[in-house]
């Protein structure tokens, strides 16, 4: 919860008062914060405690023109994720299930967040973005 939830807002103290033309700030979620997923365990709760903080913050640093956006990509190989019990099988099912019929990778991560922090997307934020090929819509 500290290194998920509070340092997103000791980070946005911090960053604040640098951002006086405004700004964007993103936190980095995951479908577990909304649905269960097995063997995600305690993160998933963790999760969505971050998803809420994002929301707080848009309504506190919204007047101040800072938007916030919770990401949330699909299975990416990382290194915290290699430590995940099946989480190559979880790839492999991302992907089968993906409407898009692929897994993303970090440079389409990069491509949304680019998008929202640029004036195309200034009225944008709160909200959870899903960066996933479509796999959060599926049952």
């Amino acid at each position: 919860m500290d290194v998920s939830c509070h340092s997103l807002i000791r980070m946005a103290r911090l960053a604040v008062p640098m951002m006086t033309q405004g700004g964007t700030l993103f936190a980095m979620s995951y479908h577990g914060a909304q649905k269960v997923v097995p063997n995600y365990n305690m993160m998933g709760p963790v999760k969505a405690a971050l998803e809420a903080v994002c929301r707080y913050l848009a309504y506190e640093l919204g007047p101040q023109g800072i938007r916030v956006h919770a990401i949330s990509p699909g299975p990416l190989k990382t290194r915290a994720a290699s430590g995940l019990k099946d989480f190559e099988l979880m790839l492999n099912e991302a992907a089968q299930r993906a409407p898009v019929g692929e897994l993303v990778d970090i440079t389409d991560v990069g491509f949304a967040c680019a998008y929202l922090a640029t004036p195309y997307a200034r009225r944008i934020t709160g909200g959870t973005v899903y960066v996933d090929g479509g796999v959060n819509i599926m049952a």
